[in-house]
């Protein structure tokens, strides 16, 4: 349970690896894995730093997200905000609960884009190219999926989500590069 000097935060995207969560959140210790209920998976935008489309969840009934529960200090809230690029209302924070593996439930921070896609009505080979991540971006959120142990189904599930092909910001990509 985090206390008033931290909040708990569950990432989907980039922030399940913990070295780019630790980029801006210094703080933030992983206390497991869970998943969001009546949400799925999508990606919509165009983020310059990615070269692609971000994560973001949508309301989507009898679907499940899952992700990396975080406890931060609360000093770096506003960092955590600053790369969601909430103050240029790219994201918005939400408090949803999080069901963790355990089987008990938190209450977390999650990021959910503002300008959010429909419900998807494609299947996975058919995600439109204005609907792809780039390949770094999808790299860093399969490491990180791995990295957190979240369930073999739902990593094998990402590993089929079609990205652009392109590669992100070579400074950024240098920052997260593999270490395998």
């Amino acid at each position: 349970m985090a206390s008033t000097k931290s909040f708990n935060y569950f990432a989907f995207g980039s922030n399940l690896l913990s070295k780019r969560i630790h980029m801006e959140s210094p703080t933030a210790v992983r206390k497991g894995f869970g998943y969001i209920e009546n949400y799925s998976l999508d990606f919509f935008h165009f983020a310059a730093r990615w070269r692609g489309a971000p994560a973001t969840i949508v309301e989507n009934e009898g679907y499940k997200v899952w992700g990396a529960i975080w406890e931060i200090e609360s000093i770096n809230l506003t960092g955590l905000d600053r790369q969601e690029g909430v103050h240029n209302q790219v994201y918005k924070p939400l408090t949803l609960p999080v069901y963790t593996s355990e089987g008990g439930t938190l209450e977390c921070r999650v990021y959910q884009l503002v300008k959010n896609p429909p419900k998807a009505d494609f299947t996975e080979p058919d995600r439109p190219f204005e609907r792809q991540p780039s390949k770094t971006y999808l790299d860093v959120i399969l490491r990180g999926a791995k990295e957190t142990g979240l369930p073999v189904d739902y990593t094998d599930f990402l590993s089929t989500i079609k990205h652009n092909g392109h590669t992100g910001d070579p400074k950024f990509e240098i920052d997260l590069a593999v270490q395998d």
